[in-house]
């Protein structure tokens, strides 16, 4: 019954994202072809590894095939206040860092500004 449950759960955020995402950013513009590709396939593999109910966790491989192929920074300009609700951004970045396809420090995903890296001793 529980195994029953958290997949429902999974799929409601699942379709949850989807419909945010593709509802446009604050300019109410489709997100761009650039990169709908790439959306599409992090929902498909990563939604689990962003969301802000769940706790952080290293993602699969499978999602960062997806990281390492993604154009981060357009995925990251189609980011809104909506997908914010449900997405963890700081999940976003640490998710693209781990995969080996670290952001930028200073762009922006979403309100959320990628920090600049610890300083090293």
């Amino acid at each position: 019954m529980a195994m029953y449950i958290n997949t429902n759960i999974l799929l409601l955020a699942f379709f949850a994202i989807t419909g945010i995402l593709f509802s446009g950013n604050n300019n109410n513009m489709v997100v761009g072809e650039d990169c709908q590709a790439d959306i599409l396939g992090l929902q498909a593999q990563c939604a689990l590894y962003f969301q802000k109910v769940l706790p952080r966790m290293n993602p699969s491989q499978q999602c960062c095939s997806v990281i390492k192929k993604a154009n981060m920074p357009c995925v990251c300009h189609h980011m809104t206040k909506n997908d914010e609700k449900i997405l963890d951004m700081k999940k976003v970045i640490f998710v693209a860092q781990y995969c080996g396809r670290p952001v930028a420090p200073g762009t922006k995903c979403g309100s959320y500004t990628v920090p600049p890296p610890p300083p090293t001793a």
